[in-house]
């Protein structure tokens, strides 16, 4: 292949990037636009609004795969937000606020997609503005503006975890993947991240040892949550400054002393 072959075969390749990324972004603000009109159909008693979440959620980690395929990794970020608003939804009685808060999600997803949103915050400052999760009851709880991201498999032990941060009134976001959790930690920029020893794929250990030795990173406070003895070999391959919340009864104790020494209470 000549040289001009290899230009014109170049530029056909961003050309085709390019149609399939405008697409996306139609695709993408055309149905954020429909969900918002079936989500006030079901607040007026129209449509099942269990249904429109259920719909809502799958289109919203499609979208959330396509925008990390094409380098949007903000959007991504905030549809991976959404996921988890949408995940504490009470489908029987949504508190008022739910309405407003979708239809602002919906509205950053769009002005994202459009690559309308540049002159807003950072993905971190984006981050912090975001709606807090349903279904769990705030009210006596001073709220701050402190984000912490568990790096942990979904279950009992994790909703507990998420519980003890959330009575510090920190907001908690979870992720169970620890390559994407790499992708979001140095996207997001978290105020403190704790991570499951234990983990599927990248174990927990390396990407604590990753994020703690890489310079976009190494300033972001982490601790690591294991059942492995105090002894286990594994545990010595974290740097001293990372500490180690042990399940079961000294948990809570754990947590309090690892916020204190990371001067985060």
């Amino acid at each position: 292949m000549s040289e001009v072959e290899r230009e014109h075969h170049g530029k056909g390749i961003h050309e085709v990037v390019d149609l399939l990324c405008q697409e996306f972004s139609d695709e993408l603000a055309e149905t954020m636009l429909s969900f918002d009109v079936s989500l006030d159909a079901a607040r007026n008693g129209h449509q099942d609004l269990g249904k429109v979440i259920t719909d809502c959620r799958q289109t919203v980690m499609r979208f959330r795969g396509q925008a990390a395929n094409f380098g949007m990794h903000r959007l991504a970020t905030v549809a991976h937000r959404l996921d988890e608003y949408l995940m504490t939804v009470p489908v029987a009685s949504p508190p008022s606020r739910m309405w407003t808060d979708l239809q602002g999600y919906f509205d950053l997803m769009i002005r994202l997609a459009k690559g309308k949103a540049d002159g807003e915050a950072n993905t971190a400052g984006l981050v912090r503005s975001l709606p807090i999760k349903l279904g769990f009851e705030l009210t006596d709880i001073e709220v701050r503006n402190f984000e912490v991201l568990l790096v942990m498999p979904h279950g009992a032990q994790t909703r507990f975890v998420e519980r003890e941060l959330q009575q510090c009134g920190y907001r908690v976001s979870i992720i169970s993947d620890t390559l994407l959790a790499f992708a979001l930690v140095v996207e997001s920029k978290p105020d403190l991240v704790i991570i499951s020893a234990m983990m599927p794929g990248l174990d927990g250990i390396d990407l604590a040892v990753a994020l703690a030795s890489m310079p976009a990173t190494r300033n972001i406070p982490l601790a690591v949550i294991t059942s492995l003895d105090k002894d286990d070999d594994s545990l010595s391959l974290l740097p001293q400054r990372v500490p180690i919340l042990f399940k079961g009864e000294s948990f809570a104790d754990d947590l309090f002393k690892a916020l204190d020494n990371l001067f985060l209470i």
